[in-house]
């Protein structure tokens, strides 16, 4: 579209609106101040506004904070030359439209009468980017079982000799007062194994049966309100349309009530935390493409996932908080993952969401 673009004067953009229209790439004329003079069909749904309301309106208006928007378009301006690019975070006023990513081409014209004017396109980048971040989670989770399995290895031997060594001790102590040591020590012994076996997980292939996800996520939805302060608000959001699904019933529980639990200790004392559930069509998980996805989200209006832990959150031992063990959301992911699903997140302060999505299989919808 750039290459060709300077060669169309401008009073030609509206009779070619049915073409431009066409595209799924946005595409926008902007004057020499950068305000709007035209915007085609997918321009106008990626900003959620029409080209009647924005027409003749500052290009900054539209967008919360563009200024990294701004910079590429003026340096296009004074450059006199095409300048690009990519996986641009773009959040609209509109409060119809969503935020995304977007590859940006901003190309120079001459405007008959005008001067200076730029054409904008807007390519939608949401997707490959969603692909390949998972694709990168997909790839962690493979890191973080080897890590574990080593670490798991390097811990209990040494752990079981520990305890056999404290059990020899208390059978030559004929002190009952010195026998609570040894106690003390089996007893932290087997506390520190049991911690390394949930680092593991369960070692099962999943046992599948055909469920009510809603049913699960009730069982999930009562154990979290029982579990909230009484100033923290636990809500419920369902789509009755998803059909039943194959799932080891006690896995996924546990995958949710890791994250639903994870969320209230990011709330604190006084919050909502709403569990919510979708059916998504021709979604994909990774780089592989399903008919239909069933999406199941713990958003929470907690002050959100620390930047320095977002490429890392599901690696063991990671944690934000003094108390944590880091073990919840690695175990999450790993017992999603045997259900062919992931795992992903969005954060910003506020809002939360943690979203597992699992693949339903064609004899199941």
């Amino acid at each position: 579209m750039a290459v060709g673009a300077e060669v169309i004067p401008a009073k030609l953009w509206q009779e070619r609106a049915d073409v431009l229209d066409a595209l799924t790439t946005g595409v926008l004329l902007l004057g020499s101040a950068l305000e709007i003079e035209y915007a085609n069909a997918a321009a106008q749904q990626m900003l959620g506004v029409s080209l009647k309301a924005i027409r003749g309106r500052p290009w900054r208006d539209l967008l919360k904070g563009p200024d990294e928007l701004d910079t590429l378009l003026h340096r296009a301006l004074e450059r006199s030359e095409a300048c690009w690019q990519r996986e641009v975070a773009i959040r609209p006023n509109a409060a119809t439209a969503e935020e995304r990513v977007v590859d940006v081409i901003a190309t120079p014209i001459e405007e008959p009468g005008k001067g200076r004017a730029l054409i904008v396109e807007m390519a939608d980048a949401t997707q490959r980017q969603r692909i390949s971040r998972e694709t990168q989670l997909l790839a962690q989770l493979g890191g973080s079982r080897l890590m574990v399995r080593q670490l798991a290895h390097e811990i209990k031997n040494p752990l079981g000799g520990l305890r056999g060594a404290a059990q020899l001790l208390e059978r030559e102590l004929k002190d009952t007062a010195l026998r609570e040591y040894t106690n003390v020590i089996i007893g932290e012994a087997d506390r520190l194994a049991n911690l390394v076996d949930s680092m593991l997980g369960p070692g099962r292939a999943p046992r599948r049966e055909a469920l009510n996800l809603h049913e699960l996520c009730e069982h999930v939805y009562h154990l979290l309100r029982s579990e909230a302060g009484t100033r923290v608000i636990v809500d419920r959001d369902y789509d009755p349309s998803l059909p039943t699904i194959s799932l080891d019933r006690h896995l996924i529980i546990q995958a949710m009530l890791n994250l639903g639990r994870n969320a209230l200790q990011a709330i604190g004392s006084q919050g909502r935390l709403t569990l919510r559930t979708r059916a998504l069509t021709n979604a994909s998980i990774g780089s592989v493409r399903y008919r239909l996805v069933a999406s199941i989200e713990f958003e929470d209006n907690g002050a959100g996932v620390p930047d320095a832990l977002r490429d890392s959150l599901f690696y063991p031992l990671v944690t934000g908080r003094p108390d944590g063990t880091g073990l919840g959301l690695a175990i999450a992911q790993d017992l999603v993952t045997r259900h062919g699903g992931l795992i992903e997140f969005e954060s910003e302060a506020g809002s939360t969401v943690f979203t597992i999505l699992l693949p339903i299989a064609k004899d199941e919808s």
